[in-house]
């Protein structure tokens, strides 16, 4: 049988859950404890009790939540609303305030902020769609049904990790 990095996931978890400990406890960021985040995203260590990041969040790969701007001087609070995915490589630029059910497209930088219920992607990030109802981690409504269907289309997509709920 081949090796999958799918069996390093326990590992992923414990290395994660310290992560954020590290967050809250110690920097002071304002983290709900549901919060799920890549081991390579970033939050701002400059100023780091200006991040704040409500329940059921996701941040992706590489994705940056910034609370400071060096040459402009600016240390200034940045909010991510409850139920939102942040892709990968993104940027939440200082004092920005992200809504809740909101997802930030893959390498977006948000500069001023996302009102509730949309969609945002670009750079700078621009709304691509409003009033879209998501789940808890900014997943859609219909993912799970998504996800039904590919796996049972595909002999192969067994092996995909497995997040649907029970």
């Amino acid at each position: 049988m081949a090796f999958t990095l799918n069996r390093l996931s326990s590992l992923r978890r414990v290395l994660t859950a310290s992560r954020l400990w590290v967050f809250r406890s110690v920097m002071g960021m304002d983290i709900h404890p549901s919060v799920e985040m890549s081991l390579t995203a970033k939050s701002d260590l400059t100023f780091p009790r200006g991040v704040h990041v409500g329940e059921h969040t996701y941040i992706a790969i590489g994705a940056w939540i910034l609370t400071h701007g060096r040459t402009r001087g600016l240390y200034s609070h940045t909010h991510v609303g409850r139920n939102c995915f942040i892709g990968g490589e993104s940027l939440i630029l200082p004092g920005a305030k992200v809504g809740d059910n909101c997802v930030v497209g893959a390498g977006s930088v948000v500069t001023k902020d996302v009102p509730a219920h949309c969609i945002v992607g670009g750079n700078p990030a621009r709304i691509i769609r409003k009033y879209i109802k998501f789940g808890t981690y900014g997943r859609f409504i219909d993912a799970d049904e998504t996800e039904r269907r590919i796996r049972s289309a595909h002999p192969d997509a067994a092996d995909l990790p497995n997040r649907m709920k029970s």
